[in-house]
């Protein structure tokens, strides 16, 4: 017999910082008895939820503790039993997030659903050390795209974004930057600012900044690994609030 309070509910957690998330999606956690989770929701969002039962469905490259087709039958299993369900997804949960699949399957079985947008780190990491997706007389479009397919290669709009004039917003793309930066030095780009950002909006945040040619070196030295986004255009060299700028305000106020 289903709960009378049956429901899912997509949550957007956003880019990492809990201070990101919308009030609404706050709000929602409040009221959940249910909350699956993925890896890259910050636990400390989970805090705001203490009534709730609290499950982690998170997938990594190489570590997928569920399937997506078990993880869509949990949120119906748990809807019945338990009546709301909170699927807590980092980001925006339409953003690469598989989140039209999960509606999808509730509904097919008469779940009552809702979706609450998050900010996505394809502009809110950029933003977060100064870096415009889009500037007038630099960039008047910018491409979001996934680092590889769902075959596990690199994505064919990789190579049609390096033919435009457009920024290009690269998510889990760090396994693939080899090849990524291959397309575009083959189309010669290789001048092409571009920037790694580690762990973005996050205490934790770490970046590194060079162009296509030198930006796997940089990512080398600085030992940057995922979560990152990649970042390549010319908005690139207005980053104003990098690691680097930050060490080198640090070196002149102390002279």
């Amino acid at each position: 017999m289903m709960n009378p309070n049956a429901k899912l509910t997509l949550v957007g957690a956003g880019p990492g910082d809990p201070d990101l998330i919308t009030l609404k999606g706050l709000n929602a956690l409040k009221k959940a008895d249910v909350i699956l989770y993925d890896a890259l929701v910050n636990p400390v969002l989970l805090d705001h939820a203490p009534q709730a039962k609290k499950i982690f469905v998170g997938k990594r490259k190489g570590f997928h503790r569920y399937s997506q087709d078990e993880i869509n039958n949990m949120i119906v299993e748990q809807a019945f039993l338990y009546g709301h369900v909170i699927r807590l997804k980092g980001g925006d949960p339409f953003v690469f997030g598989r989140g039209s699949e999960e509606i999808d399957h509730a509904e097919n079985f008469g779940l009552l659903t809702d979706i609450i947008p998050g900010i996505s780190s394809s502009i809110a990491v950029p933003s977060s050390i100064g870096i415009p997706l889009t500037k007038r007389g630099v960039s008047e479009s910018f491409w979001v795209i996934t680092g590889c397919n769902s075959d596990r290669q690199l994505s064919l709009d990789v190579s049609l974004a390096a033919q435009s004039s457009a920024t290009v917003v690269i998510l889990m793309g760090m396994h693939k930057l080899g090849q990524i930066t291959t397309v575009f030095k083959d189309l010669g780009q290789g001048d092409t600012p571009a920037a790694v950002i580690q762990n973005g909006t996050m205490e934790s945040q770490n970046s590194g900044i060079g162009t296509i040619k030198d930006i796997e070196e940089i990512v080398a030295q600085k030992q940057l690994s995922n979560p990152a986004i990649i970042i390549i255009g010319d908005v690139v060299s207005e980053a104003s609030n990098t690691d680097e700028l930050s060490k080198k305000l640090e070196l002149y106020l102390a002279s």
